[in-house]
């Protein structure tokens, strides 16, 4: 398995969350990541973004089972795998907090 960068995989999550967020709430996040955020509201706001891409390809899914018009095959796949690949990428995170969780509280004091 691969190692994955923290850092990066965050600045992925913050990427994947100004992408989702409307003009406004997009607006909102920078001018708050340009004053210091704290590391566990930029987690909160991930985790908010994976659910959305969740929701939206479960609504899509939906739709397209129903036979909306408008629902293709092709951007229902992507949608799902768009919300796969931010989950994943949350749980690579969330492993690698616990691994340095488990660390720290193994070091001799």
């Amino acid at each position: 398995m691969s190692q994955i960068d923290v850092n990066s995989v965050l600045s992925q999550m913050r990427q994947m969350n100004t992408q989702i967020s409307s003009t406004s709430a997009e607006t909102s996040f920078q001018s708050s990541a340009t004053q210091g955020t704290s590391f566990g509201s930029l987690l909160e706001q991930s985790m908010q973004a994976v659910a959305q891409k969740q929701s939206v390809a479960e609504a899509q899914s939906n739709a397209f089972e129903r036979g909306d018009a408008g629902a293709d095959i092709g951007s229902t796949v992507i949608a799902g795998q768009k919300a796969d690949l931010a989950f994943r990428g949350l749980v690579e995170v969330r492993n690698k907090l616990t691994d340095a969780y488990t660390n720290i509280m193994n070091m001799p004091v």
